[in-house]
């Protein structure tokens, strides 16, 4: 009777909520409402005491994200039929605790909660060779069988309770397998929610009118700049076809955003509001993904890394554009703040990474791996069993002694993550595990002395600059000296 009675009163909220939406004065009122709840439950709650300058940064990056949505369903990139479509999958869900009862259960089973999503490559082929490219993709056959990629996605929803999945790749359109596409599985699992990372040169029309039917992905387009960075990494003719298929997704009123790689050579543009502008306000993109170059995959190289002062640099950009400007933009790794430090290696609320080969990585810039997801199911297990590898649970414990479980003083989140801003403690677990490298070229990184010795130089200039910010800022050291 109490389940009828929750489906009853969730139905009526997404009822209203839809008619919200649909009117200018309806989403004005939600947004208030929203605002005044995000800042009541996160900065004045602050349920686990962290550091209210931290708390502020959660605000104001959901708060971003509602306007950001907003802003596009008011110019019509981002049709009603979808938004009712999201809030089917995901309002509804989250009212009536639709994963509480798999979290609770996995709780009791293993002493933790879940991870809130994974990200899976399905496969590794690519129509594009773009330099540096972290999965070194091309014409490459490695795949995941279609019944292992949806038992994946499927074990997450009733296992962990998760309603959001991220596909990479690889080009993840141009995967086929036994005549599936990842559209097929998109199909399958309604009530979740799908980011699907693309490089956008097969977007079509009749593509992005499935995307609009199906409502349940968004897109994050890869794009390095405006035309000319872009076609530079990805090959000439590429932005144009961005361009296209951004035209035709805004047709159908599909949500996408963009992803960009961030280099030494591209940070510069990154810190220019015009980018920003481009991109949220011209073209219609709802989020931006900035990853800063890590050194993997195909031609590795430490000098596309931002230099340590970009990189802060580029952390006070990143807070300007989500405080001022309410861009949804999320730094890989200068939003560390507000996801409480490192989410890998399926901690808590984070998520892991499998690839075409099925090996179960901590993180898709970890290409390192001590199972294979097809072992683990030919074995009788399931996807639980790669969550507690030693390997996992020692990234878990570093995390949990690094900040996590320090509540109101945890360490640096402006250096939140293991292998790139502390190489010698993720080396030193590393070794400790005996992990295997995903391919060759993380086989070499692992055997480079200079590359060791580049990142760990890089991690202690990183530290001398934005030790002082965490304290002061964050921590606001000086202020509690002072009173």
């Amino acid at each position: 009777m109490n389940k009828l009675v929750e489906r009853v009163k969730a139905e009526g909220i997404v009822t209203v909520l839809k008619a919200l939406i649909s009117t200018e004065k309806g989403r004005d009122y939600l947004l208030k409402k929203l605002d005044d709840l995000i800042f009541r439950q996160i900065v004045l709650n602050n349920p686990k005491g962290r550091p209210h300058k931290v708390q502020e940064d959660k605000y104001h990056m959901l708060m971003s994200i509602a306007v950001s949505a907003f802003r596009n369903i008011e110019r019509g990139y981002f049709s009603r039929a979808v938004a009712n479509k999201m809030i089917e999958s995901l309002v509804k869900g989250a009212l009536l605790h639709s994963g509480a009862d798999a979290e609770r259960a996995f709780r009791e089973q293993y002493g933790f909660y879940p991870p809130s999503f994974l990200t899976i490559s399905p496969g590794k082929a690519c129509n594009l060779r773009c330099i540096g490219c972290y999965a070194a993709s091309g014409a490459n056959l490695e795949k995941l069988r279609f019944d292992v990629f949806e038992r994946i996605v499927r074990e997450a929803h009733d296992f962990w309770g998760s309603r959001f999945i991220v596909i990479s790749g690889g080009e993840p359109t141009i995967y086929r397998d036994n005549g599936k596409t990842v559209f097929d599985l998109y199909e399958m699992h309604p009530d979740m929610y799908f980011l699907m990372y693309t490089n956008g040169t097969t977007i079509d029309k009749a593509m992005a009118k499935r995307m609009a039917e199906l409502g349940n992905i968004t897109p994050a387009i890869s794009v390095e700049g405006y035309e000319k960075e872009t076609d530079e990494r990805r090959g000439k003719g590429v932005f144009k076809k961005v361009l296209a298929a951004m035209d035709n997704l805004r047709e159908f009123g599909v949500p996408f955003g963009i992803s960009v790689t961030v280099t030494r050579l591209n940070a510069p543009l990154l810190m220019k509001t015009e980018f920003y502008e481009y991109y949220f306000e011209e073209l219609g993109a709802t989020y931006a993904w900035l990853f800063h170059y890590m050194p993997i995959g195909r031609q590795i190289t430490l000098d596309l890394m931002p230099t340590p002062e970009q990189r802060v640099a580029l952390y006070w950009k990143w807070r300007e554009m989500v405080r001022e400007k309410r861009y949804f933009v999320a730094d890989f790794w200068n939003s560390g703040v507000v996801s409480d430090g490192c989410i890998a290696a399926g901690r808590p609320g984070g998520y892991l990474y499998i690839d075409w080969n099925g090996y179960v990585m901590p993180c898709v810039f970890i290409p390192y791996y001590v199972s294979n997801i097809n072992e683990i199911y030919a074995n009788g297990g399931n996807l639980n069993d790669a969550i507690v590898t030693p390997f996992f649970e020692k990234i878990r414990r570093w995390q949990h002694e690094y900040g996590y479980k320090f509540h109101s003083t945890p360490g640096n989140w402006l250096m939140p993550c293991m292998i790139r801003d502390h190489h010698a403690e993720f080396r030193k677990i590393a070794d400790e595990v005996g992990v295997k490298p995903e391919d060759e070229n993380a086989d070499a990184a692992f055997k480079d002395p200079n590359y060791y010795k580049g990142l760990v130089e890089y991690d202690n200039r990183l530290k001398e600059l934005t030790e002082p910010i965490w304290k002061e800022v964050f921590l606001e050291v000086g202020k509690k000296a002072a009173a």
